[in-house]
């Protein structure tokens, strides 16, 4: 179990791995599975689960008034007309290292891209294409 939300643990494919982000793209995670792998990290990926569909609401019962008759109240057993929209694919990227938390490693500049620079905040968030290591993150206006 993990000591807070920012370290993760879950079996993938039955394998105990900790997570490094969760209903992700399947371009994000082939820019994550990369970079880790470059890091010499084994990657897993898995399909996140479908998120849980809401119950469908219970229809009113019409309230019946004084004077009208059954055939002029309206029918409350109405099927739902649209059908229940497909949940885009998405995706959970973990490795099997479990002392991997991808905060401490982004911030502990312990993760390098291939071409040798250390992986900053906007290169892990792809805000930037290169990683510009010059400059701390705390120092960035």
């Amino acid at each position: 179990m993990a000591i807070n939300k920012n370290h993760e643990f879950e079996d993938l494919d039955n394998i105990k791995c900790s997570i490094v982000e969760k209903n992700i793209s399947a371009d994000r995670v082939q820019f994550l599975k990369d970079l880790l792998m470059y890091n010499k990290y084994e990657v897993v990926v898995a399909a996140s689960p479908a998120p849980k569909a809401a119950p469908a609401p219970a229809p009113i019962p019409a309230i019946a008034v004084e004077g009208e008759t059954d055939a002029t109240t309206p029918s409350t057993t109405t099927p739902n007309p649209t059908p229940e929209p497909i949940a885009p694919s998405t995706f959970t990227v973990g490795v099997t290292d479990l002392r991997f938390n991808p905060t401490n490693a982004v911030f502990g500049r312990s993760l390098h891209t291939p071409d040798g620079h250390v992986v900053t905040l906007a290169y892990w968030n792809q805000e930037d294409s290169e990683s510009d290591d010059t400059v701390p993150y705390f120092d960035h206006k």
